[in-house]
């Protein structure tokens, strides 16, 4: 290999040595092109520099640089992984001395957080000429980062950013840093002969699995704290002060974002705590080990908005740590607050409602002049699910008003006569109503003394006047959208259209393969009180942030819709106030007169009861709806006796609530 300066040195020889060589050379010289330029040595540097890969590079000293550009490039970035740089030609300089050297300034981009922000530099590599006009690089490490040397390798510190608030309406604060006791086994404060039964005595004390606990305690250091539980300050549960007194105890209070309870919308907020190993993989770098984060929920869900950003400052030095110099350094930038449109006064009253309910059950509150979400509560026996918002479950009776809807736009009006009989057969199954209807309620009645009764048996008679496509856009216009896109994990609820004979006359009344969530009954009642179709809203999106999407997890309860997108059907003011006055008619005279005293503005509400399981063993989803100014309510109980009478005591007790 012959480079610039030797081929200089040679052609002088021939100038001496041989005239005739010479005028053949400058022959040549004159009918060929310009030899090549750089741009494709320093385009496969930038590459190599890039990947890590450099078997392509054109270093000078072939595979032995090579070699040395790798080992150099991984030891250098390893304490970077799992961030990797753009490397981009800048710009080549060609040496006006000498026109077989350049200089190349390459650009690195590192993406080191979430903002737009970039730690950026520029190194540069020397390139000559060889005479056969092949391009070769110079290898040195400080192609790798400003001034390296031979055995610096780059490393990052973390500053953790305050992570935001979780709010409510009107900027209540809702999740915000309190005061925990982390307790625990410290094996420092106890003799290791004694340790197992210390942390088998605690486990006890806590109810949790000892046998695990204790191999715990056993399998951890010598000196090293192992945490059995977090309390919360002040959890009446717990005696702190008596835990922390037992053998080889500590108490290591510390803080971290909590909502005001327990229980307060916890399906929905989730919870937070140290960065588990597959958010950390997933995170690309945003994430590392020791770092709080979302783990369920909108905590979750929102968590780069909530967590912000943390302070970076990146060093080179030795593998030793000696001689760091610092390259790049940023502040953290806090979180930003996640708003919700909660109302903490009611989300407690809704918590309190479903506080003592055995079987998965929820509150939901919506305002309808704004569809703003303010309580959805889920209770206990739902085990940690949304009930509220996520629940699929058949809506019974309370679909009346999705099938009321379609009836009167098929040319029916409240007082339309239907026909009510006791039974009523088709494709050879019998429908019936619930066992206690009114007997003098039965035969030819209007529509409004049917729904105010809630006849199944009148309204699956009518079912002709009413097809599937018609239930459907019914229930699209009152906020049943299997696709609405909410911006939290949520399911409104599911009207299949391929539906007929029994199945059809299952729908209209709310039952077969019908499937709604207490928010979508809470939106039907919502739709019909504004005079227009709602969406709810549960997340006030922050000035300039994209809508989140929920994570898997999140949404795989939440299932499939059964039929493709279709256009909503706008509900009229005037369709909704004939909805309004049948429901009306439920707390008049039908199945809701115990809310004709509650305080306030009136209350129309419908009742709902559907059967589920197997025969010989039914039981009964039990729901009611409700509209009170500008409030709609939707209550569900996954097992329970009728809407009336176990879902009515709650809506009952939640309105009086609200009323303050």
């Amino acid at each position: 290999m012959t480079f610039a300066g030797e081929r200089v040195a040679r052609t002088r020889r021939i100038l001496v040595g041989g005239t005739v060589l010479v005028a053949v050379a400058a022959g040549l010289a004159a009918c060929s092109s310009e030899p090549p330029g750089p741009d494709s040595a320093t385009k496969a540097l930038a590459a190599a520099l890039t990947s890590g890969n450099f078997a392509k590079a054109p270093f000078a000293g072939g595979t032995a640089d090579a070699s040395a550009a790798t080992a150099a490039r991984t030891a250098a970035y390893e304490g970077l992984a799992p961030w990797a740089p753009q490397v981009a030609v800048v710009s080549t300089t060609i040496d006006e001395q000498d026109k077989d050297l350049a200089t190349v300034t390459l650009g690195y981009t590192w993406d080191v957080d979430e903002s737009d922000a970039d730690w950026t530099y520029e190194t540069h590599a020397k390139l000559a000429r060889d005479d056969e006009d092949v391009w070769h690089a110079t290898w040195s490490p400080s192609l790798l980062a400003p001034d390296l040397v031979a055995g610096e390798v780059l490393t990052v510190e973390r500053a953790r950013a305050d992570r935001a608030n979780v709010l409510g309406a009107g900027g209540a604060v809702i999740v915000e840093p309190r005061l925990v006791h982390r307790l625990g086994i410290d094996k420092t404060r106890i003799a290791a002969p004694e340790q197992d039964a210390a942390a088998r005595e605690l486990a006890g004390a806590l109810e949790i699995d000892a046998e695990a606990y204790a191999g715990k305690v056993a399998s951890a250091g010598e000196k090293a704290f192992i945490e059995a539980i977090t309390v919360r300050d002040g959890d009446p549960n717990y005696d702190v002060a008596a835990l922390a007194a037992m053998p080889g105890v500590n108490d290591v209070t510390d803080t971290i974002p909590l909502a005001p309870t327990r229980q307060f919308a916890r399906p929905i907020l989730g919870t937070v705590g140290p960065a588990t190993a597959e958010i950390i993989e997933k995170s690309d770098g945003a994430v590392s080990d020791g770092d709080l984060t979302g783990l369920s929920g909108l905590q979750r869900q929102y968590d780069a908005q909530l967590r912000g950003l943390p302070g970076l400052t990146i060093t080179a030095a030795q593998a030793d740590g000696t001689a760091p110099r610092q390259l790049y350094t940023v502040e953290p930038t806090p979180g930003t607050p996640l708003t919700t449109t909660l109302d903490v006064g009611l989300q407690n009253a809704a918590e309190s409602v479903v506080a003592t309910i055995a079987p998965a059950s929820a509150v939901v509150a919506i305002r309808p002049s704004t569809g703003d979400v303010l309580a959805a509560a889920s209770g206990a026996g739902g085990e940690g699910m949304s009930t509220a918002t996520l629940g699929q479950f058949a809506p019974g009776s309370t679909f009346k008003v999705a099938s009321a809807l379609a009836l009167l736009r098929s040319g029916m009006t409240a007082d339309s006569d239907t026909t009510c009989p006791a039974t009523v057969t088709v494709d050879g199954r019998s429908f019936t109503n619930f066992p206690e209807y009114p007997t003098d309620k039965l035969g030819t009645i209007p529509l409004r003394t049917a729904f105010a009764n809630s006849c199944n048996t009148a309204f699956i008679s009518a079912r002709d006047a009413a097809s599937q496509d018609a239930l459907i856009d019914a229930a699209g216009s009152l906020g049943l959208d299997p696709h609405a896109a909410l911006g939290f994990p949520a399911f409104l609820g599911d009207v299949p259209g391929d539906s007929d004979g029994t199945d059809h006359a299952a729908s209209m009344i709310g039952q077969g393969r019908v499937l709604a969530s207490p928010l979508g009954m809470a939106t039907v009642a919502a739709s019909v009180a504004r005079g227009a179709t709602v969406v709810p809203r549960l997340v006030v999106p922050a000035d300039g942030a994209a809508t989140q999407e929920p994570t898997p997890d999140d949404t795989a309860s939440s299932g499939e819709p059964t039929d493709a997108p279709r256009p909503i059907v706008p509900l009229t003011a005037d369709e909704a106030a004939t909805l309004h006055q049948l429901m009306r008619g439920v707390v008049t005279e039908g199945g809701a007169t115990f809310l004709l005293d509650v305080p306030g503005d009136e209350v129309a509400a419908k009742t709902g009861t559907a059967q589920f399981g197997e025969a010989g063993n039914l039981q009964n989803h039990v729901w009611m709806i409700a509209i009170q100014g500008d409030l709609a309510v939707a209550v569900f109980v996954d097992v329970g006796e009728y809407g009336s009478t176990t879902a009515g005591p709650l809506l009952e007790q939640f309105l009086r609530a609200a009323q303050g």
